[in-house]
């Protein structure tokens, strides 16, 4: 088996990190695109559109050639969607992971280490929304290392740290694309808590939904 080993973040590991979590959230690009053409008005769009061009036009080309080019502009909306995601979340810590989760005691970000190359991430700070918890952050392995328990094993290690700073409970937020993460989180014994649609026009009209997940450490339901 791998020799794995977690670690906290150095200065050094700043382009792997940023590079796995980029990998990591291009992923769900296709499944996000397969969640919006699931959704009704997405489908009445495209059905409108398919049926007023075949009637005026009497022609199944016309119909068929804009529906494909709305399902191409489709896709390439989900893809800006993920990069403009991708900026904001640089912006937002991953550019400067030092000042963000290693300058306090409440806070902290780790990397899996796999015979000396950096394989996966994962983070915590002090819940914005709800007050005495912390919330597991930039949890993201590497693809061809998958499978092997280093996801676990970075929830275990966010929920330890959590535990010895004597905080009640981890919470963490996810879409609802991501099922193999919201798989890993209740294996874990995470619970969820509450769905709410993202904010914006777009993602109310495809209804991307967010997902909340806590783990109460109060009482034994850790799952190994």
């Amino acid at each position: 088996m791998t020799n794995i080993q977690i670690r906290t973040y150095r200065d050094e590991d700043a382009d792997i990190v940023k590079e796995i979590f980029t990998l990591g959230m291009s992923e769900h690009v296709p499944s996000s695109f397969m969640h919006i053409l699931k959704q009704p008005p997405t489908q009445m769009l495209l059905m409108c559109v398919f049926c007023s061009l075949m009637a005026s036009s009497k022609s199944f080309l016309l119909p068929i050639l804009a529906v494909t080019l709305l399902l191409a502009g489709t896709r390439q909306l989900v893809v800006y969607m993920f990069n403009c995601y991708l900026e904001n979340s640089l912006k937002k810590d991953l550019n400067n992971i030092g000042d963000v989760y290693l300058k306090g005691k409440d806070s902290c970000f780790w990397v899996a280490e796999s015979d000396g190359r950096v394989v996966g991430t994962v983070a915590c700070l002090p819940d914005e929304v709800l007050p005495g918890c912390l919330e597991l952050k930039r949890l993201s392995v590497r693809r061809s290392y998958r499978g092997m328990g280093i996801g676990k094993d970075l929830c275990r290690t966010v929920a330890d740290f959590t535990r010895d700073l004597g905080y009640p409970a981890v919470v963490l937020y996810t879409s609802v694309v991501q099922t193999d993460a919201q798989k890993l989180y209740e294996h874990m014994g995470y619970e969820k808590t509450r769905e709410s649609v993202v904010p914006g026009l777009i993602t109310k009209l495809v209804n991307f939904t967010l997902l909340e997940y806590k783990l109460d450490l109060q009482r034994d339901g850790r799952k190994n």
